[in-house]
């Protein structure tokens, strides 16, 4: 590999090549490609000419539209495409749009998060409108469309975290007694901890030493879940699809086990809140369940580890009652 020229660097985690030039304090990079001979003349046309390095009459609205053709399709899945669109075009094209892309400043995002805040947004919506703001400017300034992204810091709302959203262990027990089919599906559903699509797609045929394996997953990833003695001796009694059309969507499943049950609220995702939450109180590893369920991080999987008021209070009592018996024998 022949030396760099002078502002061609690798960036260490990237691809390809990249301009690289200091003013001021502040770096400007951009992405020259991945070939060295297509780099080399796109840094030559950087470096030899005349005008500003910056479009000037780029705005908010063209940057985001062009954010969203050419880096979303290449970043994330079609549902995930379609959400970041809709919310583009719904508050941050409307708010910003007009703003021109090098004039964008910090208290522009600042004023945008107030504003976001008087639409009556929860606040995991505010903040991932928020977090598209700031993916679509980190990449308009990989592409060169600004020096660098003004987002600033302390800007995202922070997110109370809550539990996760279970049922309790005699709810889930009535789950499992209901009739046919319903009773299967909450069985399947609360024994594996797949997610609906998971379950409405998964074979008998997918049977395997066990496990049932799961291919179309929202990774993308294979993997494999572990049937409990009862469960696996119900999944090789069937053929075909596990979960039948008839049972229609997550809604409409939900609403049929709410008045079968009386279970107010009830919704098919509880199940697999249910699953990994007492996967974990029966003495299972977080590993493992991260692994069951799919998770691509662990600290995904570790919302799941915060203990239940009943274990809790179990224990205490336990522990009380060591306490007292120590105290009697210490006595006598």
């Amino acid at each position: 590999m022949p030396k760099l020229p002078t502002n061609m660097v690798r960036r260490p985690g990237r691809s390809g090549y990249h301009y690289r030039k200091k003013t001021a304090g502040k770096i400007t990079w951009i992405a020259l490609g991945k070939d060295y001979d297509e780099a080399l003349h796109a840094l030559r046309e950087i470096q030899g000419s005349t005008s500003k390095l910056l479009r000037s009459d780029v705005t908010v609205k063209d940057a985001a539209k062009r954010w969203v053709a050419t880096y979303l399709p290449t970043a994330r899945s079609p549902k995930q495409q379609k959400m970041a669109a809709v919310r583009c075009e719904r508050y941050l094209i409307p708010e910003l749009g007009h703003v021109l892309l090098g004039r964008l400043t910090k208290e522009h995002l600042r004023r945008y998060r107030l504003q976001l805040e008087t639409f009556d947004l929860q606040p995991t919506t505010v903040w991932h409108i928020l977090s598209d703001a700031r993916c679509m400017l980190n990449w308009c300034a990989e592409a060169g469309l600004i020096e660098h992204s003004p987002f600033p810091r302390r800007v995202m709302p922070r997110i109370q975290e809550r539990p996760p959203d279970r049922l309790t262990d005699e709810e889930a027990e009535l789950l499992r007694g209901l009739p046919e089919p319903h009773g299967f599906v909450a069985r399947l559903g609360l024994g594996t901890g797949m997610r609906w699509g998971e379950l409405t797609r998964v074979q008998a045929s997918d049977l395997e030493r066990g496990f049932l394996v799961v291919h179309q997953t929202k990774s993308g990833k294979v993997r494999r879940v572990p049937l409990a003695p009862e469960l696996l001796a119900e999944v090789k009694q069937r053929v075909g699809r596990l979960v039948p059309y008839a049972m229609g969507s997550p809604g409409s499943f939900s609403r049929t086990v709410r008045n079968l049950s009386e279970i107010e609220g009830f919704h098919a995702h509880q199940m697999r809140h249910t699953f990994a939450c007492q996967w974990l109180e029966r003495g299972g590893s977080l590993a493992a369940l991260q692994q069951i369920l799919g998770h691509a991080s662990i600290e995904t999987t570790q919302r799941y580890a915060r203990l239940t008021d009943e274990i809790v209070m179990r224990e205490t009592l336990d522990l009380a009652k060591r306490g007292v018996a120590r105290g009697v024998a210490s006595e006598s």
